[in-house]
């Protein structure tokens, strides 16, 4: 199970020993448990694929006399071409539920905070995953970069937050840039999976499809790179931004010719990302 502690308490059902007894409370120790619990707010939306499902509960701490927020991933029968593709990407038979702990866990002990994960499982058929599930503990003190930025962006632009404007983009540049030095692309790197806590520190979710590609690193890269741009929005970060973003993201003072070949394919494929919003009648983040 990895770098973290974690115990089996029942068949293939794995939990930190911290929250055994909270997880208990909810009646929640084994997977067949996971699967029919719905005493939680269901957190579902328009895309989500009908094999998932999204659960937020609260429990109680093992640190705090105040309960903590966690959020459950649950994955169905998901389709076999999906598990396929799953496993070709990770290079191993590993079930959904999974394949997120893992990432999350190799992220984390390569210093990119994800989700502290606090239980897992999983159910095989004879060769194809039934259902698994992940639950994770909610970051604390800290929001999306999609609801929330730093207070440095309200109000009117000032000598002083113009400057923290500009450290907060060299250091969110300096976070993506660590993550790709893993290897790893999350592929859905847009600012709702990007957190930003009161103490200045960041924090990547929903690591599902977060994967080290043996091919095409360049290309799943410029997909990385170009959903934090589309998902920038305009009113806050303009074009001189958005360089100072990609200069700092390489650490180069000066800009080469495969750079401008990259920033080319980044703003191509931002484009063609807007193209299919506006066709569905989606707001374009970073236009506005």
């Amino acid at each position: 199970m990895g770098e973290r502690r974690f115990i089996e308490i029942s068949r293939s059902f794995f939990v930190d020993p911290d929250y055994k007894t909270a997880l208990a409370g909810m009646g929640l120790t084994s997977t067949d448990a996971v699967f029919s619990f719905d005493a939680a707010e269901n957190l579902s939306k328009e895309n989500l694929a009908r094999f998932r499902s999204r659960l937020r509960f609260a429990i109680d701490s093992p640190q705090s006399s105040q309960p903590t927020t966690v959020f459950l991933k649950r994955y169905d029968r998901p389709p076999i071409l999906v598990q396929l593709k799953n496993w070709l990407s990770a290079r191993s038979r590993k079930s959904c539920g999974f394949l997120e702990f893992a990432s999350a866990n190799k992220l984390t002990a390569a210093g990119i905070n994800a989700p502290k994960t606090i239980s897992c499982g999983e159910q095989w058929g004879v060769l194809f995953e039934k259902r698994s599930f992940v639950i994770t503990e909610n970051i604390s003190d800290a929001e999306s970069l999609e609801r929330k930025l730093p207070d440095c962006f309200n109000g009117q632009a000032t000598s002083e937050n113009l400057k923290l404007r500009r450290d907060f983009i060299a250091q969110l540049a300096g976070f993506i840039k660590k993550f790709h030095e893993t290897e790893y692309r999350h592929r859905d790197l847009y600012f709702a999976h990007i957190f930003y806590s009161d103490d200045g520190r960041f924090y990547l979710i929903d690591l599902a499809r977060a994967f080290r590609p043996i091919v095409l690193s360049r290309r799943f890269q410029v997909k990385d790179v170009a959903q934090v741009y589309y998902s920038a929005p305009g009113r806050y970060f303009s074009q001189t931004d958005r360089l100072r973003f990609y200069i700092a993201y390489t650490g180069r003072r000066k800009l080469t010719n495969e750079d401008k070949i990259f920033i080319r394919r980044v703003i191509s494929k931002t484009r063609r990302m807007a193209r299919h919003d506006i066709k569905h009648g989606r707001e374009v983040p970073f236009e506005h």
